[in-house]
């Protein structure tokens, strides 16, 4: 924890993460879980088919033989329902009073935005006002949530900073990030709502999201089918490996944004927004390479794969941006973190789950 952040003990606290089972939430609950010896952690997720359920149901599994490892006295709870039902949501705060909030529920991807954006409306304005009024109603010590790295935009200046104008969204997506951010801001102000924003940078790992880069590659790759490598392979992506994404929620967590008040005797909102990100964007055709070879290591493709053969260059395609960089050091000043994970161990560990997974 760095300089000026008193640090939260997370032990006995009752912590609410939506958007569990879900990659991120899964991970970060999966750690709270083993590292916690006291308190309940409350996992609440939809199960929507945004995309294969079962790899979510495999990762509720997983939490709950974390759960059950754990001897000491936790307890986690699972309840299938969606942040956008608003009397669910204000019944888990009013049952269980969380002290601690992360937010990960949220309809995710760019591109499906373009087709299907009622799902954005619904989850991630709805839900996420939903969450904001029953931390009013019921109040917390912090809500945590997820933005993303996509509020930048077609942002030219690099690395992106959290102190950049992000008011020119390129997707529907990015557009209700940025939103979440408005709005924290808005019930920080009014009601004394400690709140921190997240915006996560290229999330990978095992157990991930098939409809990100890396998985939905691999996927075709092993069915024998081309991969499309857009803007003929010029993107940049800061690619952050799921432990150091949950490394950085976790130390978040533990710090909340100060109560003060200003010099006109009203609350200064307690409100803070981060990005986590490698910090150093890796060339797609680059971290292509990488993944084939561990492809290959792994035991997932033959050794003489005609890589060439399975892959086209494309030009860019609506919603997407050439280049995610973040400048993290503020996350590093406040909270002594920074990401450390680089693609060859990432996508190693990516490989040789999913040859598990798959076997």
């Amino acid at each position: 924890m760095g300089a000026g952040k008193k640090k939260t003990d997370l032990n006995g606290k009752t912590i609410l993460v939506t958007g569990s089972p879900g990659f991120i939430g899964a991970n970060l609950v999966m750690r709270l879980l083993k590292e916690m010896n006291c308190g309940t952690v409350i996992s609440l997720d939809n199960m929507n088919d945004y995309y294969d359920p079962q790899l979510k149901e495999y990762r509720l599994r997983l939490i709950e033989e974390c759960a059950k490892k754990n001897q000491s006295d936790i307890r986690h709870l699972f309840i299938r329902g969606s942040i956008a039902d608003k009397d669910l949501v204000n019944d888990i705060f009013k049952t269980h009073s969380p002290a601690l909030v992360v937010n990960l529920a949220a309809q995710a991807g760019v591109r499906y935005s373009i087709d299907h954006p009622d799902a954005y409306i619904e989850s991630n304005l709805i839900g996420f006002y939903n969450i904001l009024e029953a931390c009013r109603r019921c109040p917390v010590e912090h809500l945590v949530y997820a933005s993303s790295s996509s509020v930048y935009g077609g942002n030219k200046k690099v690395p992106f900073s959290v102190d950049d104008k992000v008011d020119h969204p390129v997707s529907l997506y990015a557009a209700t990030k940025k939103s979440n951010e408005l709005l924290a801001h808005a019930y920080s102000k009014l009601y004394n709502i400690p709140s921190t924003g997240l915006r996560f940078f290229t999330v990978y790992g095992p157990a991930g999201r098939p409809d990100m880069f890396y998985y939905s590659a691999t996927q075709k790759l092993a069915a024998g089918q081309t991969i499309r490598i857009f803007n003929y392979g010029n993107c940049k992506r800061d690619f952050t490996y799921i432990d150091d994404i949950v490394e950085g929620v976790v130390r978040v967590m533990q710090g909340a944004p100060e109560k003060r008040n200003g010099e006109d005797g009203l609350p200064l909102p307690p409100y803070a927004v981060y990005n986590i990100g490698g910090g150093t964007p890796e060339n797609l055709l680059d971290y292509v390479n990488t993944l084939q070879e561990e492809l290959v290591r792994a035991g997932i493709l033959p050794s003489d794969y005609d890589f060439e053969g399975h892959r086209e260059l494309v030009g860019m395609q609506p919603g997407d941006v050439p280049v995610t960089y973040a400048d993290s050091r503020a996350l590093e000043e406040d909270y002594g973190f920074r990401p450390a994970i680089g693609i060859r161990e990432g996508l190693r560990r990516f490989a040789e789950w999913y040859k598990g997974y798959y076997a």
